[in-house]
């Protein structure tokens, strides 16, 4: 036993040179999603004139933040929408190249979990609704007995048949051949699914870093070391 304990940990030890691409792999994920998210919350990505003005959020961004009726209804919305907006431009780029990781980890997740519980979170866990209970994750969650696992398994059958009725009236009266070159349609159910992954991964780069070898962090550790 003590024979194959030592062997694991010396062919775990010797891939220890790669230990730096788990991290790489999530920066490449996130940052093309923090970019553009940010981006869209940003006067610059529309006709705003004036540099100041671009600075700032977009207008429709802050009218969603702080309406309480078709919105987000939080409190002083053009600040949190240009800090939302600038924490996810400016930290997806940074996250790209992996300089200051696990500082710009922390106000990223925050926008996750305000995200999460402000968006998502009435929706339930999945994104995108799972249309057949045999194979969606909640059948799981229904063998432990969590709350909430039976009507999800539920609503995947209600799901099922609203989307056996919609691909019914495209192929009787539609282009089912062009509407479904891209993919076949599926129901949005917008839950906390994203948010929460996105946020375990920001949790990881923040304990581990941008990644040995790979990260601008690391050879600026590396560099400061050796002065």
């Amino acid at each position: 036993m003590k024979k194959l304990t030592h062997l694991y940990e010396s062919a775990i030890g010797k891939l220890s040179f790669l230990d730096g691409l788990p991290a790489l792999l999530f920066r490449l994920i996130l940052a093309p999603v923090m970019i553009i998210a940010g981006y869209n919350k940003l006067a610059i990505s529309g006709d705003t004139q004036g540099f100041f003005n671009n600075l700032l959020a977009s207008p429709d961004v802050v009218q969603w933040f702080g309406n309480s009726e078709w919105g987000l209804g939080l409190p002083f919305p053009d600040l949190l929408a240009f800090l939302a907006g600038w924490s996810e431009f400016l930290g997806g780029w940074f996250l790209l190249f992996g300089l200051l990781t696990r500082l710009v980890s922390i106000p990223l997740m925050f926008t996750m979990v305000v995200a999460a519980t402000s968006v998502h979170w009435h929706n339930g866990w999945f994104a995108i609704a799972p249309t057949n209970p045999e194979t969606s994750a909640a059948q799981v969650l229904d063998w432990l007995s969590i709350p909430g696992a039976k009507e999800s398994l539920e609503n995947s059958l209600e799901v099922q048949d609203r989307i056996g009725k919609i691909r019914g009236l495209v192929d009787e009266h539609g282009f089912p051949d062009y509407l479904y070159e891209k993919g076949k349609p599926s129901i949005l159910n917008n839950g906390i699914e994203f948010s929460a992954i996105y946020f375990a991964m920001l949790l990881s780069l923040f304990f581990v870093g941008g990644g040995r070898f790979v990260s601008v962090d690391y050879w600026l550790k590396r560099s400061a070391f050796k002065e």
